[in-house]
């Protein structure tokens, strides 16, 4: 009977052991995210060490809200242990020096007063949050900040600012619909008011574009050279014919198929232009080949993750 009671207690003993141990293991893997809103962003805190950052920045002129609905990464970044942070930060086509070191000082605010780890950061944009992703990626990796990137991406995003300028010239003279034309002459104002024209005034294009593919001008990207680069797109070119009367030499992706061209030539260490086929769709279900779901998210974290 003694050995009975014996082998029982060690029974319940092993048991309790591996209970806790089991609870314990629970504990430490299970991993809460934090959703912290304010008017400058978004941010979606992992309670442990994220594996990863990745920073947003959406088109003109959406907000944190509008990324979080146009771009269905959230869930599978937390899936993977990922922080997710929404910038409210968007209206910009390009940005000047004094813009990109408040931009940095606010960022590296960001990450320090939240406590995001800076060893995996990637940054990624839509449309022209695509130049203020790669603008201030670039900006920072040749500063003394804690925030270098170790990649960046792109999606469909007006990297030429000539380009952009001769393409709206021609919207206006087509007089194809109102939206485009509305746009177009925008564009043209706040251009023509802020560098002049491109054939009088080349420089000034030069000195803020990502890219000018009319000089093979990189040199707001100099610094990536080491970077991991994605450049996203869709060149749906019948659709855009049919919706804008746009020819492929107008469109955004022609210019960064061009770009994606020039990094190669420079040497640039790992760059990838990946085009997209009928991916792109708005949140209401508008076929729309200029969306942030041209993205197979899947694989961008893939990328972020190895």
């Amino acid at each position: 009977m003694k050995n009975y009671v014996v082998i029982l207690v060690f029974i319940f003993a092993f048991s309790s052991c591996k209970n806790t141990e089991q609870e314990q293991k629970k504990a430490v893997t299970e991993i809460i995210f934090k959703d912290i809103i304010n008017e400058d962003y978004e941010l979606h805190k992992s309670s442990q060490n994220a594996n990863a950052v990745l920073v947003l920045f959406g088109g003109f002129p959406e907000s944190a809200k509008d990324i979080k609905r146009e771009f269905k990464i959230l869930e599978s970044a937390k899936d993977n242990n990922i922080s997710v942070l929404y910038m409210n930060y968007s209206r910009k086509i390009w940005l000047e020096q004094n813009e990109l070191s408040q931009l940095s000082e606010q960022l590296q605010n960001i990450f320090k007063t939240n406590q995001l780890p800076t060893d995996n950061i990637y940054i990624g944009g839509f449309s022209s949050g695509g130049n203020m992703a790669l603008l201030i990626s670039n900006f920072m990796t040749n500063q003394n900040s804690k925030i270098i990137p170790k990649g960046v991406f792109i999606v469909d995003s007006p990297v030429d600012l000539v380009a952009l300028y001769n393409t709206a010239q021609k919207n206006v003279e087509r007089d194809f619909s109102s939206s485009a034309v509305e746009e177009s002459t925008w564009l043209l104002e706040t251009l023509g008011t802020q560098f002049g024209t491109p054939t009088d005034s080349l420089f000034n294009y030069e000195k803020h574009a990502v890219f000018t593919s009319k000089t093979n001008n990189i040199n707001a990207l100099k610094n990536l050279k080491n970077t991991k680069i994605r450049l996203y797109t869709e060149p749906d070119t019948l659709w855009w014919k049919e919706n804008t009367m746009a020819k492929y030499e107008e469109l955004n992706a022609y210019y960064i198929k061009k770009l994606s061209e020039s990094l190669h030539a420079f040497q640039f260490k790992d760059v990838a232009y990946i085009p997209t086929k009928d991916k792109g769709y708005r949140s209401n279900g508008e076929r729309h080949p200029h969306s942030w779901a041209i993205i197979d998210t899947k694989d961008l974290i893939n990328w972020m993750l190895n």
